[in-house]
């Protein structure tokens, strides 16, 4: 597939990569040539230094017979008109914009053929608050994934010493929740992949997927860790775009304080929000802090645009006694260095939108794709189409899918007259056509494994 990239900021690279190890042809357009430079000696790609918006630039890029636009510079009007230029003079078939500002997402008409002709638009905001939404709904939970529309959800604990699985083998997990199914979809320990069986015994301080329906979550978490009592106590440095969305999300169900040190946006915030408390300060205030209770505070967000301000804001925070820690993180390279210690979860937006975009790039019906462990693995979500004889996968059981090494199928999701069945995928579950198979690939390389085995051929024997 022939694309093209228009910004090599943080998420225009990290998806140049991720693309181009994937067999793509792609090009990169930006407006610092720096930042090209080092882009192309890391990976085999093309590269156009100019304004994305020009007609030229676009042309020089190869946008004449392009499959595929994807705008996510930092400039929304950018974005919006090199769109609209792709579609209007070259018909490129595929335009997807990154769209920062509330004041265009909220006018849905606005991204329309006969307007902005817009076919995906991604929001980062928009999924970096509802991922953290889903970790507070969560509590213990480092990582929380939704698929077949929140029906399944994948979830991450890091395992620890008295939980009633610790210890043991994971064929013991149904005889300890007799009611509830489940699967384990894979083990990090030390920072190394395991491939879980049913012989495979659960270590203090292991990273573990599990997969299940989201009514049963926290049950299983229960198996592997000490039930963390619910939040209820949420303090928010940050009044931006992530700090706003995510406080209209959560103040009629918590008690949410935000904290924001521009006075003119604290104004803007107040009128805003209904019941949270907006503070005028900066949360690396100690005082401030300790007159807002911070030692009886269940969960800190670090949520402004500086990353040096987040980590320290959030030390501070955990040392003067709050439950949880959460930090966002924009570099990807401070990720692994501060989460774990006095930082209890760092969220890159990066990872967070580069699976969105995944989802509208890669072949095959996919309807979700989710980065995971820095981009080493993915979860994805991928729809079965045909019959026994037009595709690998349909009228088969589990155990007779050839999944690629490191990969295996979490659960299924089918469509009844009667609503929507959750199955967790055990040997003996026969795939049928249309069913959502949620699919858990240890090393991402094999993407395009599983994009061939899910695809349609005229016939298979």
């Amino acid at each position: 597939m022939k694309i093209i990239i228009l910004g090599a900021g943080q998420v225009g690279g990290t998806l140049a990569e991720n693309l181009a190890s994937e067999a793509n042809d792609i090009t990169v357009v930006d407006s610092k040539e720096k930042r090209l430079r080092e882009l192309r000696d890391r990976i085999d790609i093309g590269v156009v230094a100019g304004e994305g918006s020009h007609p030229g630039v676009l042309i020089q890029a190869g946008i004449e017979d392009a499959d595929m636009l994807i705008a996510v510079t930092n400039n929304d009007e950018i974005n919006m008109v090199a769109c609209q230029i792709a579609h209007s003079l070259f018909s490129t078939p595929t335009k997807i914009a990154r769209i920062r500002s509330t004041a265009y997402l909220s006018e849905p008409r606005l991204f329309r053929d006969e307007s902005i002709p817009i076919d995906v638009l991604i929001s980062p905001e928009k999924l970096v608050s509802g991922y953290i939404f889903r970790l507070i709904e969560h509590p213990g939970a480092l990582q929380v994934l939704d698929f077949a529309e929140g029906k399944v959800q994948l979830v991450a604990v890091k395992a620890y010493y008295g939980g009633p699985l610790v210890g043991q083998e994971l064929r013991f997990l149904r005889q300890h929740m007799p009611s509830v199914d489940t699967r384990v979809a894979a083990i990090y320990r030390r920072d190394r992949a395991i491939t879980p069986e049913g012989s495979t015994v659960i270590e203090v301080d292991d990273e573990v997927f599990f997969i299940a329906a989201k009514s049963d979550i926290r049950a299983v978490m229960s198996e592997l860790r000490r039930l963390e009592r619910p939040y209820k106590r949420i303090i928010i440095a940050g009044g931006g775009n992530i700090g706003l969305r995510l406080t209209r999300e959560l103040e009629s169900r918590y008690s949410v304080k935000l904290m924001e040190y521009s006075g003119e946006r604290c104004k803007y915030l107040s009128e805003q929000l209904e019941r949270c408390v907006v503070l005028h300060g900066s949360a690396s205030d100690q005082d401030l802090l300790l007159e807002e209770n911070i030692e009886d505070t269940d969960v800190f967000l670090a949520l402004t645009n500086d990353d040096e301000a987040n980590v320290m804001s959030s030390m501070l925070a955990k040392r003067l006694g709050a439950r949880k820690v959460m930090t966002l993180i924009n570099n990807p390279a401070y990720v692994d260095l501060v989460q774990g210690g006095e930082i209890d979860i760092a969220i890159s937006p990066q990872q967070t939108t580069i699976g969105s975009l995944l989802t509208h790039v890669r072949r095959g019906d996919m309807v979700n794709v989710h980065s995971l462990r820095r981009g080493a693995a993915e979860a994805i979500e991928v729809i079965a189409h045909g019959d026994q004889r037009s595709s690998k996968v349909v009228g088969k059981t589990i155990e007779e899918i050839d999944l690629p090494d490191g990969a295996n199928i979490g659960a299924i999701v089918r469509e009844t007259p009667q609503g929507s069945d959750v199955i967790i995928a055990h040997d003996d579950v026969v795939v049928e056509t249309g069913d959502h198979v949620i699919v858990f690939l240890i090393n991402k390389k094999h993407t395009r494994d599983i994009e061939r085995l899910f695809q349609v051929g005229f016939t298979f024997f």
